[in-house]
């Protein structure tokens, strides 16, 4: 969902009334983390948090929930090591411009950014605005003992390692927060139209949807989903190309929209023809003014309990478990994309923040030690609970995380999280070509041929290489 993240955490739930997208945001918010002595074995591994002691850090930031959650533990970190942290917070349509004023700059501004894991961080990588964390990863010197960074999906890194693919890629980056493209259903309408049971498959999901369109009347949808034509829609469509895709390669910088090279489109796969299908056909089990509605308009929608299946981002998850002004709460069921054949896998994308360090930060190693004390096991799950996208698979089983999560949501995201891949392509000018593939899903939706329909995209992606 790139840039549009934070408004979709915040805008729609203001929008709704329901104040933040964070899980249960009317409980009292979670008690800082302590402080944690230094150990006798980090000492004698070489490794000390106090190594900056009364160095500054400033880190940068878009207002976002991930911040509510720095602001609540920073004080542990600050007594732990003696480093004063400064947050520097800023809405996200002014965040995006500072961002790339910050790392432009002559002299630093910045210690740590939040980082875009898509190709925003690609741009940046390419003009040599990033500073690499893997010699920081791989000095005993530098990073605690028991940090693991293998606890991160390899496809979750995916999105800040550069050269995209190469074996000596490195790494410029740490998730911080992701979203996986999920089914939530509302299980009142389900057990009304389809006693309880959710389809086996994308083709009987479709088929379900467009059924209960038909039967519900006027103010139910059979579905809702994001229907204008913008790159606003590209990660959720990825997902679901990907439930289609299967196992198959589709390496970065590509993705699976070019075939090895930026000349050799690949847009007539029947895979991906099915999956935009997949995605079109929801769309025509949705209200009348589907082709109208971005993210904000479709989650209100189906959080008033006006539609009975609805694919998006998992983050939208705990808010709709809020029960002070969600219709759905305690309503809500969470399942991962039905898959493209009864009994077989299950597909999805993802997209992410994370924190990077930039090029000309002034304080690189305190910037480090904050870097990964934030994305530590311990702080990770203390701050999560904030977002409920925490992005280490250890604490998707840890209670301090999960038990202010619904399970069901728990467990789809987890069940996703296993066989999702990134959505990013790292290509300049990506959103020209995304634009186009938005516009042949409003196509479909309208009825062409998926084939013609998919001939033609791949020409136009031609032209636009030229």
């Amino acid at each position: 969902m790139n840039r549009f993240l934070l408004r979709l955490i915040v805008g729609v739930w203001l929008a709704a009334g329901l104040g933040g997208c964070g899980p249960h945001p009317q409980k009292a918010a979670p008690e800082p983390a302590p402080a944690v002595p230094e150990t006798v074995h980090e000492r004698v591994a070489g490794f000390s948090w106090r190594r900056a002691a009364g160095t500054p850090v400033t880190v940068l930031i878009a207002e976002h929930r991930v911040t509510d959650g720095m602001r609540e533990v920073v004080a542990a970190f600050e007594e732990k090591t003696g480093i004063e942290v400064a947050i520097e917070a800023l809405a996200e349509d002014l965040y995006f411009d500072r961002m790339e004023l910050a790392l432009r700059a002559r002299e630093g501004v910045a210690d740590v950014f939040f980082l875009p894991m898509d190709s925003t961080a690609y741009a940046q990588w390419t003009a040599g605005l990033l500073r690499p964390l893997t010699p920081y990863l791989e000095d005993p010197a530098q990073t605690m003992p028991g940090y693991d960074l293998a606890d991160f999906p390899p496809a979750f890194l995916a999105g800040a390692q550069f050269p995209p693919g190469a074996a000596d890629a490195q790494l410029y980056g740490i998730p911080v927060s992701f979203e996986v493209y999920i089914l939530f259903y509302n299980r009142d309408l389900i057990g009304q139209y389809l006693d309880g049971q959710i389809p086996a498959t994308m083709d009987d999901l479709v088929g379900a949807a467009r059924r209960i369109n038909e039967q519900a009347g006027p103010g139910i949808a059979g579905a809702v989903m994001r229907g204008i034509r913008s790159d606003t829609i590209m990660d959720t469509a990825t997902g679901m190309v990907f439930n289609r895709w299967g196992a198959a390669a589709a390496s970065l910088p590509f993705n699976v929209w070019f075939d090895g090279a930026w000349t050799k489109p690949r847009l007539s796969d029947p895979r991906i023809a099915a999956g935009l299908a997949d995605y079109a056909g929801m769309m025509q089990a949705g209200p009348a003014n589907i082709q109208a509605l971005d993210w904000p308009d479709a989650s209100l929608l189906f959080s008033q309990g006006r539609a009975a299946f609805y694919i998006d981002a998992s983050l939208f998850g705990p808010g709709f478990e809020d029960e002070q002004s969600s219709a759905v709460a305690g309503k809500v069921g969470y399942a991962v994309l039905p898959p493209a054949r009864a009994g077989g896998v299950s597909r999805s994308g993802h997209w992410m923040w994370g924190l990077g360090i930039p090029k000309n930060a002034a304080h690189p190693e305190a910037a480090w030690l904050f870097l990964q004390w934030f994305t530590s096991k311990e702080v990770e799950a203390r701050v999560g609970v904030f977002h409920g996208g925490a992005a280490r698979l250890s604490t998707w089983q840890n209670p301090a995380y999960t038990q202010g999560l619904h399970p069901g949501y728990v467990r789809a995201v987890q069940a996703a999280m296993k066989n999702s891949r990134s959505t990013v392509v790292f290509r300049e000018g990506w959103k020209g070509y995304a634009i186009e593939i938005a516009g042949a899903v409003q196509q479909l939706f309208g009825g062409q041929d998926p084939a013609e329909c998919m001939q033609a995209l791949e020409r136009r992606f031609l032209d636009l290489g030229n």
